[in-house]
């Protein structure tokens, strides 16, 4: 049994120093005015600048909080959750969550839903927006914040993650994109009774292809934070891992901003400064703060460390014109929303259509039979299931409640254990939230609803203006079946959330309803609310199933989106961005978290011994047919694909190593477009719709390297009307061309034949191509 840390010291390589940020590209200005900032405090204000690197208590509701220094006119900072809206506060919109972006698979809709979501926090005085997520990375298959990003590829999520963090901070908000990184598990993701967290143990290429990618999109579109994350990696906490923050980010991504903790993330004191952690939240607690000051004087951290840390967190409030005409910090943020507080309406009418829009592109139809959708005005509905209906209780309260941390839905005590460690509740062991439909999943990632449509609302209004009769029933599990209904809507949903991983991939309680209504009404529609995969083997080949819907988390709009596309006014659009098994067996090693055993007791380990193959990359090496496949999603039209041509850029180098310095996102010519690739995409239906359009690429290895069969290197989304053919073209990078080299630590352009396939989704590729290099 190993007793002691220094089991694994040296499993994480060390770098050191921690780079000096040094104001390149679009942050030049910033960086001077941030320089002049930190030259006017004096060695006797060293205080006030320790001050600006760990939060302190406020009069508001923001989670953390950065002090005000008046003398040089800074008035604080405040950060907020998170990534799909503005959490704990009244008079703000419930947004899409992050895998319901990824389902929509559409860049125009993503960077507005970053300026509607980034204004309101402006609004409302947030100057750090804690997202968005792209860590984790879904590679664990029941992850309990899997909901919280966009997708299991890197690819998908980095293009997602790059428009929202232009959107958040076009209006002038901090990005805080997180969690930094191989952040793949809930499940002992913080010491606890004398185990310590979990530890991501990953080898170099791996975290290159797969978990660093996203970010380096997010670092390349100028996020001005990366929160770093809870547990270990390679035995080292992530906050104080040298490796990853000093190396990875802040050297080999040119990262120009500031490391923020997750809230108590931090385990050190000397080591996390060291490392390149630069705020500490929510607190200094045992290990800055006054400790700080102490290194500070006693040598053990230099004081170019502290200005270092400072400079960054400064020039990002610079960088975002934060010092012009930005709200009082924590404005709209009142500190009890039981108590009189002046009202801060931060929505826009402007975007609703964007939170209408968003809501319709991400729910993916996966089964249509008989032509069950859309409906025509049917003579009766039968309605079941507790995911059709709003929660009975969307009201806040003083303190930690149900409303604040997104489980209206839920079982509270049972998510109280999973995320406060409650005693007497075994944390998620449902799986699923009877109280109601899924808004978004629960945690500080949650959305505050105080307007929200579900669907149950939004079918009765169409059934009144269509005179159809309803029946519903949204508790019994064998409700009574009027065998004459048109059609028999059920809809279940996967309850997720920060602080636990889920109990499982389906469960027996909604398999059976479904099965039950399906016996006995010949036209059964299934809709999921799904906060992460949900397996559908149980019914989804029965005949009387005739349509299935997975609706993720669509924000407020929710019943109004499915609605219309349950009656056709909208064409559903979204894929999915991951891959449903026929089997939990399918998805192996990443099914579930790893936990502590054997000799690993206080230490428990995660071996990401899958390498780069995560998600349909696994099913392709395996040969494993999955139910349905990464990048699926069915329309009410048909569409073709023709024409596909691929032409290199002469005028581009091919040579092996890029060449180019260091800028934000890493060096500068990996982001040259190197091939061009064009398809044509035809409307070969009645009705006008959006297809998604994807090219995957085989990449040439050496007999070392195990590469994937294909992966995903450009999607456009277009509309197309009846008989229409439009042309979509893909400008492949160096990056996207290579893989990592960690013998020379540079992305190599390999020698040999690429395979390029377009098509629908990752496994209907209709058109295929080569280039050499």
């Amino acid at each position: 049994m190993i007793q002691k840390d220094e089991y694994f010291y040296g499993g994480s390589e060390p770098v050191y120093p921690s780079p000096e940020m040094t104001g390149s590209g679009e942050w030049k200005e910033a960086f001077k005015r941030a320089k002049e900032f930190v030259g006017k405090m004096t060695l006797d204000e060293k205080e006030a600048q320790i001050s600006l690197t760990s939060g302190t208590n406020s009069e508001t509701s923001c989670p953390g909080f950065l002090p005000a220094i008046s003398r040089l006119k800074f008035p604080g900072m405040c950060l907020a959750d998170a990534g799909q809206g503005v959490r704990g506060t009244d008079f703000v919109s419930s947004w899409p969550s992050g895998i319901h972006v990824g389902a929509s698979w559409n860049k125009e809709l993503t960077l507005a839903r970053g300026k509607g979501m980034g204004g309101e926090f402006r609004t409302k005085g947030v100057n750090i927006l804690l997202g968005p997520v792209v860590g984790p990375a879904g590679r664990v298959v029941s992850g309990g914040r899997n909901w919280e990003g966009f997708a299991s590829d890197p690819y998908l999520s980095g293009v997602l993650v790059g428009e929202t963090v232009k959107g958040i901070q076009g209006v002038g908000v901090v990005a805080s994109t997180k969690h930094f990184i191989a952040n793949e598990q809930e499940t002992n993701r913080n010491p606890n009774n004398g185990v310590e967290a979990v530890s991501s143990n990953i080898d170099d290429r791996t975290i290159h292809e797969i978990y660093l990618w996203p970010f380096q999109d997010a670092v390349r579109a100028g996020t001005g934070s990366i929160m770093c994350s809870y547990q270990r990696v390679n035995n080292s906490y992530g906050c104080a891992n040298s490796k990853t923050q000093n190396g990875l980010l802040k050297t080999e991504l040119g990262f120009q901003g500031g490391v923020v903790s997750d809230w108590g993330a931090q385990h050190a004191g000397v080591a996390t400064a060291e490392a390149g952690m630069d705020m500490a939240m929510p607190n200094g607690g045992d290990f800055w703060g006054s400790y700080l000051k102490d290194a500070i004087k006693n040598g053990t951290v230099p004081e170019s460390r502290l200005d270092d840390m400072v400079l960054r967190t400064i020039a990002s409030w610079y960088q975002m014109g934060q010092d012009n005409d930005f709200p009082t910090p924590g404005v709209g943020m009142p500190k009890d929303l039981t108590k009189p507080h002046r009202i801060i309406d931060a929505r826009n009418s402007s975007f609703k259509s964007t939170l209408f829009d968003g809501a319709v592109e991400g729910h993916v139809l996966v089964k249509n039979i008989r032509n069950a959708l859309p409906l025509k005005s049917p003579k009766l509905l039968s309605i079941y299931g507790y995911s059709a209906k709003n929660p009975d209780e969307n009201n806040p309260t003083d303190g930690l409640s149900p409303w604040l941390m997104g489980s209206g839905s839920f079982d509270y005590q049972e998510f109280g254990a999973g995320f406060f460690g409650w005693s007497g509740a075994t944390p998620e062991t449902t799986g699923i939230a009877f109280n109601g439909t899924l808004y978004s999943g629960g945690g500080s990632g949650a959305t505050s609803q105080s307007l929200a449509i579900s669907p149950y609302d939004a079918i009765l209004q169409q059934a009144y203006e269509d005179d159809t009769a309803l029946f519903w029933d949204f508790h019994n599990g064998k409700p009574a079946v009027d065998p004459v209904s048109s059609a028999c809507l059920v809809f279940g949903n996967i309850w997720a959330a920060e602080g636990a991983d889920r109990p499982g991939l389906r469960d027996d309680y909604t398999d059976e309803l479904i099965l039950h209504v399906a016996s006995q009404c010949n036209n059964t529609v299934v809709v999921f609310h799904n906060a992460g995969i949900r397996l559908v083997e149980e019914f989804i080949g029965h005949p009387n199933v005739t349509a299935v819907i997975f609706a993720h988390l669509p924000g407020q709009a929710s019943g109004k989106a499915l609605a219309s596309i349950l009656y056709g006014k909208e064409n559903p659009s979204g894929k999915l961005p991951y891959t449903v098994a026929r089997n939990e067996d399918d998805y192996g090693v990443m099914l579930r978290p790893d936990k502590p055993e054997g000799i690993f007791k206080y230490f428990p380990q995660s071996n990401f011994t899958e390498g780069v193959f995560v998600d349909y990359r696994h099913f392709d090496e395996n040969k494993i047919k999955p139910r349905f496949e990464f990048g699926f999603g069915l329309s009410y039209t048909t569409f073709g694909y023709s024409n596909l041509a691929v032409e290199k850029d002469g005028n581009r180098s091919f040579e092996e190593f890029p060449k180019g310095k260091i800028v934000e996102g890493g060096q500068e010519d990996l982001w040259d477009a190197l091939v061009r690739v064009e398809a044509e995409v035809e409307n070969k239906g009645e009705v006008e719709g959006k297809e998604v359009a994807q090219l995957y690429l085989g990449i040439p290895g050496t007999r070392e390297e195990k590469v994937p069969i294909r992966q995903l290197r450009g999607f456009e989304k277009v509309l197309v009307g009846v008989g229409e053919t439009k042309k979509v073209v893909f400008e492949l990078t160096r990056r996207d061309l290579s893989v990592w080299d960690v013998r020379a630590q540079k992305w190599r352009l390999g020698k040999g034949e690429y395979n390029v396939e377009v098509g629908g989704s990752s496994r209907n590729l209709p058109l295929s191509g080569k280039f050499t290099v």
